[in-house]
């Protein structure tokens, strides 16, 4: 009865929580999202955004590693994991106008982990495909524009990864794309007309991630991991539009021709390759070195009536990070989890001839509760984006992440006295 009503209680807050998510999910503050599909996320929690976002060769029982589902294998046969994340980022921007800061931010995500055999496990999860959320300004002929998105793109997966053989670890994720893009621009002429155009961009898809990790045990302490991630291209589905509405009037809002656009065969999503290799030592270090690449060059993005005027460029990122335990069964102090990572991101949204990329910094400590296995994640992160070789706008973000680790114990019965 205890194990059912266990179950119960963690469906039901992984529900909720999923039904919550999409309205009170984290938002990336930033203009560059207003190009492409907006900001790309990369399925890290908080402990792997205190790694600088490493987590290809990550594999661990009580830590849920939704960026390789290769990982879900490694879970302890007795334990149930439920991790939720939030985060709250400061935003600052800078160009030839001046500086701008803002506030954000929310949910991150929602994952939870259990095994199924001693060489199956099993996730499910809630995390950020993509995220838009911008406002600002500019001048035009005659007139004043302004400029507002929000929306993206949301990512609701279920993962299995299993153990074939020892060392190696096989796993994919099955995911539900969903989700809306709104990007709005009001213009006004000096004579006083206004009119907002806004193009809607609706997307219900799946989308798929398989992965494979090997570890080599050099000796009882020392292990190396290699990962790999592949995620194959295709094209998008669902519609497009674009709407104008004339300022003060109750008309009815006119769709723009072509009217609505099917997405297939207009919009995709390039394949996308991820490379991770990581030392262990003795349950206590991690480190971790890992790369990204998607080649956006060969994906569609059609221009709907100049609203979707992006250039689009094959990304890349590089990220390295590490955790330290001193001792897993010594004091508090010594229990507790120490992290730090950077990385280097190229984007793949371009502005004119300029590419867009950012680079950050990140550290955060694990602090186990007293009386369970749950692990409260507190990082800080630094990142700066700018366009180049023109810097057009820059950017510096702080981030406050929180995460927590629930780490239950199931199909356990103890002993009668």
């Amino acid at each position: 009865m205890k194990l059912i009503r266990t179950t119960i209680t963690f469906l039901c807050a992984l529900g909720a929580l999923i039904c919550l998510s999409p309205a009170a999910k984290a938002q990336e503050t930033s203009p560059y999202s207003k190009f492409g599909y907006g900001s790309l996320g990369d399925n890290a929690t908080s402990t792997q955004r205190q790694m600088g976002g490493t987590g290809y060769a990550m594999h661990s029982g009580r830590q849920i590693n939704a960026m390789n589902p290769a990982s879900y294998a490694s879970v302890d046969s007795l334990t149930f994991l439920f991790d939720i994340g939030v985060d709250v980022t400061r935003y600052t921007r800078k160009d030839a106008t001046g500086s701008q800061t803002d506030w954000g931010g929310g949910i991150d995500y929602v994952t939870m982990l259990f095994p199924v055999s001693k060489t199956i496990g099993v996730s499910a999860g809630l995390v950020p495909f993509t995220s838009v959320g911008y406002a600002f300004g500019s001048t035009i002929e005659n007139g004043y524009s302004s400029h507002q998105g929000s929306g993206g793109i949301n990512q609701l997966y279920l993962g299995a990864g299993i153990t074939p053989v020892k060392g190696l670890r096989l796993g994919v994720n099955i995911s539900y794309l969903f989700g809306n893009i709104c990007n709005d621009v009001l213009a006004t002429s000096s004579n006083g007309i206004s009119a907002v155009f806004e193009q809607m961009m609706e997307i219900q898809d799946y989308h798929l991630r398989f992965g494979a990790q090997y570890t080599c045990n050099i000796s009882h302490k020392h292990s190396v991991t290699a990962g790999v991630t592949f995620e194959p291209g295709k094209s998008l589905l669902g519609d497009t539009y674009v709407v104008k509405y004339l300022q003060n009037s109750s008309a009815t809002p006119d769709t723009i021709a072509p009217g609505v656009v099917s997405l297939k065969n207009n919009f995709s999503l390039p394949s996308s390759w991820g490379f991770g290799v990581a030392y262990d030592f003795n349950n206590r270090l991690h480190a971790e070195l890992d790369f990204t690449y998607q080649p956006w060059k060969k994906a569609k993005y059609a221009q709907i009536e100049n609203f979707s005027a992006t250039r689009i460029d094959d990304r890349w990122k590089v990220a390295v990070g590490a955790s330290y335990q001193p001792d897993p069964r010594g004091s508090y102090f010594k229990r507790m989890s120490y992290r730090a990572g950077a990385f280097y991101n190229r984007d793949y949204i371009m502005v004119g001839d300029n590419h867009v990329r950012d680079y950050g910094i990140s550290c955060g400590v694990g602090f186990p509760a007293h009386s369970s296995k749950t692990i409260i994640n507190l990082g800080f992160e630094y990142k700066q984006r700018q366009a180049t070789p023109n810097p057009l706008l820059k950017e510096n973000y702080f981030n406050l992440t929180l995460g927590v680790n629930f780490n239950g114990t199931w199909f356990y019965r103890n002993k009668l006295k």
